[in-house]
């Protein structure tokens, strides 16, 4: 059964993170959220945030790709 996780590009130069959970980001891999399907982890990825009647997608989200193991 494959598995899918959340890697975004981190700020100034940092490399890879992987989304952890929550409002966490990581750039340990071990510490990574595993999906066990990609339609939840893409749902995921296309996470937006409204804000003052404002929805957008943070760059974080813009910026990530759903990746199989």
């Amino acid at each position: 059964m494959a598995n899918y996780h959340i890697k975004s590009t981190g700020k100034l130069g940092v490399g890879d993170i992987y989304y952890k959970g929550g409002d966490s980001w990581t750039k340990t891999y071990a510490d990574r959220k595993k999906y066990t399907n990609n339609t939840t982890a893409t749902n995921k990825k296309n996470t937006t945030v409204t804000f003052n009647g404002v929805t957008y997608k943070p760059t974080i989200w813009e910026n990530a790709s759903v990746v199989t193991e």
